[in-house]
């Protein structure tokens, strides 16, 4: 018993140690830990302390200079976004201005101010945000602190400068909207000028086609007769008959007319006949290509033309017209000139609305060359009038007969006037043998109705003259195609001035003739396109043409002219 009383203080007293040495324990483990806390903030205060006071946390660079940290600090500034708003506005009115600016050098503004103002508007916010005092609001990272100060005054000078800019739009609108419906209507008309040019060269090719090309009554006229001549030979052809001694007789009144068109040559020979006061003195010498020959010798022998006397010949019964002695027949046979004409496409054609006319064969045809060889072709006549197929005559041409025609080889009506249709606008002066010849200012004349004095052509060597040209232009360096700028050569210094009473041109082309001109005209002369038996000719023209039809021919009436 007494032991078992003695053991129960050693027990409590155990107990009460264990409870105290625990104690002691944790206050050693809280004094260590919160010794080693204290001098691990110590050693990183020291560290960052080290570091320069312009650079931030992980050594990123403070413009803004403060070395300052807190918690606070690692938050947006609520200044950044109100920055953020003003530098857009400043950036917007200042594109703003830069697109005027643009504009008014496109536009190529009279007031040239303008562009000058809206380029320093535009520099004038570049140079704002550039400026020292407001360059730290923009270069200084989110987590810097910007003074509100500075930042009100950048707003004040950024909205000034764009109620200026604003200012000066709105007074520069008007001036830009006119100058901008300025330009696009120089675009538009740019455009249509360009439309109009190719509309133009289109239409002056269709015209040409249209002018060009054999009308189905025409043609059917020409075929019909030539029926006529194959079934009934005898009633037509000439053979085996006395020439008239009236076609030689010098004393009597002499025509040249050298055509394929049937209608045409009739209403030439009907006018003459019609407005001469003796007909029975008047020759008319017709030539025409062997494939119209049958229908010509048939037209002019189906009626009497009061008395006169009228010659029907082909080119080719006139023996001398070869190729080694005509330049133009020998010219044809160049494959070069061949090539120029017979294989001539549109778009080439189109390209020179100048010259498109001369890419016609029609222009080496040697019926449009026989005007060069009268002396040879009636040698024992002394004067002859030549005659285009396209005119018509409306009084008695004997008057050309009485005229002094002062050793002169031609008799032609002059067609300048200021400066057109002078010479220099038929032959290339830029060529030395042109250049020395001929005065470029010498007054060209027209061909379709000329008086020629035989004995002087003779005199004068003309067809020795007219060869020497030609030949000399068989690449076409001297002049363009044709027979007009041939005879302005060929009778320079030799030609006698006509009134112009005897000879009114442009019925073809020329709407704006008087017609008081044309009623005291001796002869009217449709050269153009529009001929008078075409459908494109000008209908207050053509009665002039067409009361000299024969309408009351059969064959005529089976063709439908006029219809």
């Amino acid at each position: 018993m007494a032991n078992h009383r003695a053991s129960r203080p050693v027990s409590g007293g155990f107990t009460a140690r264990a409870f105290r040495l625990l104690a002691s324990a944790i206050t050693v483990a809280v004094f260590i830990f919160v010794a080693s806390s204290f001098l691990s903030t110590s050693h990183t205060h020291s560290a960052t302390s080290s570091i320069p006071h312009h650079f931030g946390l992980n050594g990123v660079p403070h413009d803004l200079g403060s070395g300052r940290r807190s918690v606070l600090a690692l938050k947006t500034d609520p200044l950044k976004p109100r920055l953020d708003q003003i530098r857009k506005q400043a950036d917007d009115h200042r594109s703003l201005a830069l697109a005027y600016a643009s504009y008014a050098r496109k536009l190529k503004l009279e007031n040239s101010k303008l562009l000058r103002i809206f380029a320093d508007l535009s520099r004038n916010y570049t140079d704002l945000i550039n400026k020292p005092a407001y360059r730290a609001l923009f270069e200084s990272d989110s987590a810097s602190i910007m003074e509100e100060s500075t930042l009100r005054q950048f707003e004040k000078e950024v909205k000034e400068r764009i109620k200026v800019t604003r200012q000066v739009i709105s007074e520069a609108k008007e001036s830009f909207d006119n100058q901008l419906k300025i330009q696009k209507l120089k675009d538009i008309i740019f455009s249509l000028n360009e439309l109009l040019t190719k509309a133009k060269k289109q239409g002056a090719f269709s015209s040409l086609i249209a002018a060009k090309s054999i009308p189905k009554s025409l043609h059917c006229l020409a075929m019909r007769l030539m029926e006529e001549r194959i079934a009934h030979p005898e009633k037509y052809s000439d053979d085996g008959k006395p020439q008239a001694p009236e076609l030689e007789d010098p004393t009597l009144y002499h025509y040249a007319i050298f055509s394929d068109n049937v209608i045409a040559a009739s209403v030439v020979v009907n006018s003459a006949v019609k407005n001469a006061k003796e007909p029975w003195k008047h020759v008319f010498h017709v030539v025409t290509d062997k494939m119209n020959l049958g229908a010509m010798q048939v037209m002019f022998k189906l009626k009497d033309y009061n008395g006169a006397h009228i010659e029907v010949k082909a080119v080719e019964d006139y023996k001398f017209l070869n190729s080694s002695y005509v330049p133009v027949l020998k010219q044809l046979e160049s494959a070069n000139l061949q090539k120029f004409y017979f294989e001539n496409k549109l778009e080439n054609a189109t390209k020179d609305t100048t010259n498109m006319k001369f890419r016609n064969p029609k222009y080496l045809s040697i019926l449009n060359h026989l005007r060069f060889y009268l002396p040879e072709m009636y040698p024992k006549l002394h004067r002859i009038l030549f005659l285009d197929d396209d005119i018509v005559v409306q009084k008695d041409l004997t008057g050309l007969w009485e005229i002094d025609m002062d050793g002169k080889v031609i008799g032609a009506v002059e067609t300048c006037f200021g400066s057109f249709h002078r010479y220099a606008q038929y032959m290339n002066f830029s060529h030395p043998l042109i250049k020395a010849k001929f005065n470029p200012k010498a007054c060209a004349w027209a061909y379709g109705m000329n008086f020629f004095d035989l004995d002087a052509w003779r005199r004068e060597k003309c067809t020795e003259e007219y060869h020497y040209w030609q030949t000399l232009n068989e690449n076409r360096t001297l002049w363009k195609l044709g027979t007009l700028p041939p005879g302005l050569i060929t009778y320079y210094s030799t030609t006698k001035p006509l009134d112009k009473s005897w000879h009114v041109l442009g019925l073809g082309y020329n709407p704006s003739i008087s017609m008081d001109e044309i009623r005291n005209a001796a002869v009217v002369h449709f050269n153009g396109n529009m001929k008078p038996w075409l459908d494109i000719a000008m209908t207050q023209f053509k009665p002039l043409w067409t009361k000299f039809v024969d309408y009351e021919l059969e064959f005529v009436q089976q063709c439908n002219f006029g219809v």
